[in-house]
């Protein structure tokens, strides 16, 4: 049996994400957000999701190269004096094992984040990390603790497999993405062993920010059995944080492959059912 979860990365980012994840809900085969508590359009992201309710929506940790939730002079370890997580992954990965200090005030902000989104009265639906630092053991670790206090039941493990995108396009897999798929085990076992849902496998890590109409109706007739996340990062436009932060990132064509014909008949074609998180929490 294949089935698959259609979701957004960045909800809150800006107001042309916020757009594209609403369009891709009403027209197309989207069916969930991860939201950024601390992101510019935070605000017009919950008064959507509060205005469809059928868009189910889940905590987008940030720990990494984004805005932190709580005031920077509570956690100087973490964060810039402006309140920004930096980009160095491996250095924050270093620090957030081996520094207490530091995991004491990263453990801080992940209970905030929670938190913050338990304030806007949205149903958690899941949970995942920015550039998916919850595979970092302590990351990993203190969000399925907090993510407990606040009712999570699901948890994003980025298990892509091979297989699937050699099949779908031109893919040569890599050390680096053969480490990436080893680290995914201990996120599984942790999720699990706290009583959580996973999904099997997860698309749209090797083709970040690329997941356009073409290739995803491809992938959709290549999709192996179980759960697949399929996750994507849409916008109506390319503004200029966008530009910033992704400038590689072909925003809209990921918007068109979200609602495009050819990716909803590949899903139907494969057999796939499209499903939620709570499907699998039930």
């Amino acid at each position: 049996m294949r089935r698959a979860i259609i979701s957004s990365d960045d909800f809150g980012l800006s107001v042309e994400v916020n757009e594209a994840i609403e369009i891709a809900h009403r027209d197309g085969v989207l069916s969930t957000a991860s939201l950024m508590m601390a992101g510019p359009a935070v605000e017009d992201a919950i008064e959507r999701a509060r205005r469809i309710p059928t868009l189910k929506v889940g905590l987008h940790l940030v720990v990494i190269e984004g805005p932190c939730v709580l005031p920077p002079s509570e956690i100087p370890l973490l964060v810039s004096p402006d309140g920004q997580f930096p980009s160095d992954q491996l250095k924050l990965g270093i620090n957030y094992f081996f520094r207490p200090a530091v995991r004491k005030q990263l453990a801080a902000e992940i209970e905030a984040q929670f938190a913050a989104f338990a304030r806007t009265g949205l149903t958690l639906d899941h949970a995942n990390a920015h550039k998916h630092m919850h595979l970092h053991p302590t990351v990993g670790k203190l969000l399925i603790e907090s993510g407990k206090r606040h009712g999570l039941r699901a948890v994003r493990v980025p298990l892509e497999p091979p297989e699937p995108l050699m099949a779908a396009g031109t893919y040569v897999d890599s050390f680096g993405a053969a480490a990436l798929r080893h680290w995914t085990r201990l996120l599984r076992w942790q999720a699990r062993s706290a009583g959580m849902v996973t999904n099997d496998w997860c698309f749209g890590i090797e083709w970040s920010g690329h997941m356009t109409p073409n290739r995803v109706s491809a992938l959709a007739a290549h999709l192996p059995d179980g759960v697949s996340e399929i996750y994507f990062h849409p916008a109506t436009h390319k503004n200029a944080l966008l530009q910033k932060l992704m400038p590689t990132y072909e925003h809209e064509a990921e918007l068109a492959a979200l609602c495009s014909p050819g990716f909803r008949a590949g899903l139907a074609d494969s057999h796939t059912d499209l499903i939620g998180w709570s499907d699998l929490s039930r």
